[in-house]
């Protein structure tokens, strides 16, 4: 319980001081133990502090025993997110330790069914930023679906440590402005190029339209290729690199500009299968410029979707979840929840497997709230 405890200890309390019959640690451990171990909403929290009242109460308080459901939303609903997303962000910073040397990729999801007609809400759309090498969220910002993330990615930027990490977007958040905020927190940002950034976009495609012939061999790169064949498909990735940017006239508005990256993949499902080709073009201001290192860059941007927002869907069922009170707290006891699953490397079981353990086993449920983390 100690790094719970050192990191949300200074969480300020929404509640009239005085008036309040169940202390905000104690309701806030039982929604993270209980989100751990299954719960998904204000009436499951209750139940689990009731079921497991006498083991909770060796180690919380509980001046007035379980917190009803209503306590819990209300008491959730009323915490300030950006007060609960920092001592969030305290805690799993201390967790990685150093972001130096390690993939950090930013991406958003929405959670489908959290919207509110009544009260004419969108739904939640969470902005995250997802280190692969530990396979945790370090922090999210909340955002309007309907807008961007522009606005909201620079907000987290400056949440986070970033020093000495390479910080991978996707398309929309391929701006100056944000690649400014990257490069000041001491990171190398890796970004996704298309059509929004037109001028770079065409001069970046023109350079590798020759990439495969006599001509580009007159061009300074590397080139790395992979072939992978699993359930009937074949997918062959090739990815160039070049540090030559002499072409690139709009080189010069993005700082720190070191390379620019193409990566054709060609897919063909079944021997006979047609064959299909897209290519993707990347810029970036790391100093690991060779191909095959910018082709595993790439590629590790992408656990984000596979590791983070698959397993909240899957696991969590956050698309499922209709709480609309409190949405983005709620969303962030997820994200607690499966980082602190993430860390326990003492099964290989999956993460539905762990929460059930989890639920069954104290000993097993404080180890991970501990969360003790795994060597890279």
């Amino acid at each position: 319980m100690a790094p719970f405890i050192e990191h949300f200890a200074s969480l300020p309390d929404p509640r009239v001081v005085g008036r309040s019959d169940h202390k905000l640690l104690d309701i806030i451990a039982i929604a993270i133990l209980g989100t751990i171990c299954g719960a998904e909403g204000w009436d499951d929290f209750a139940d689990f502090g009731e079921c497991k009242h006498g083991w909770l109460k060796t180690f919380l308080d509980l001046p007035a025993g379980i917190p009803s459901a209503d306590t819990f939303r209300r008491v959730l609903s009323a915490l300030d997110p950006e007060a609960f997303s920092a001592c969030f962000v305290a805690w799993m910073q201390a967790l990685v330790d150093s972001p130096d040397g390690k993939l950090v990729a930013i991406d958003g999801k929405t959670a489908r069914r959290s919207f509110d007609r009544a009260a004419e809400r969108s739904p939640l759309h969470l902005v995250s930023a997802w280190v692969h090498q530990n396979h945790l969220t370090l922090g999210q910002v909340a955002t309007d679906p309907e807008s961007n993330e522009i606005t909201a990615i620079p907000k987290l930027l400056g949440m986070l440590n970033l020093r000495g990490a390479t910080v991978t977007l996707d398309a929309m958040g391929t701006q100056k402005e944000i690649a400014q905020g990257i490069v000041d927190k001491g990171a190398a940002y890796l970004l996704a190029l298309k059509a929004n950034q037109t001028k770079l976009y065409e001069q970046v495609a023109h350079v590798f339209s020759e990439a495969g012939t006599g001509f580009f061999s007159l061009v300074k790169h590397t080139v790395h290729e992979t072939v992978e064949e699993r359930h009937g498909r074949r997918e062959r990735r090739r990815v160039w690199t070049t540090t030559d940017l002499s072409r690139i006239t709009e080189a010069p508005k993005w700082p720190g500009l070191r390379s620019i990256t193409m990566v054709e993949r060609e897919r063909q499902v079944g021997p006979d299968g047609e064959i299909t080709s897209e290519r993707h073009y990347f810029i970036s201001s790391s100093a690991r410029t060779g191909a095959k290192a910018m082709g595993s860059l790439i590629r590790a941007h992408w656990s984000v979707e596979n590791r983070c927002h698959w397993v909240l869907d899957v696991a969590f069922r956050e698309d499922e979840s209709r709480i609309r009170a409190g949405q983005e707290n709620i969303g962030l006891l997820r994200k607690i929840a499966l980082n602190l699953l993430k860390q326990d490397q003492t099964t290989k079981r999956g993460i539905a497997a762990k929460r059930k353990r989890a639920g069954w086993n104290h000993d097993y449920l404080l180890r991970v709230l501990s969360g003790t983390i795994p060597p890279d």
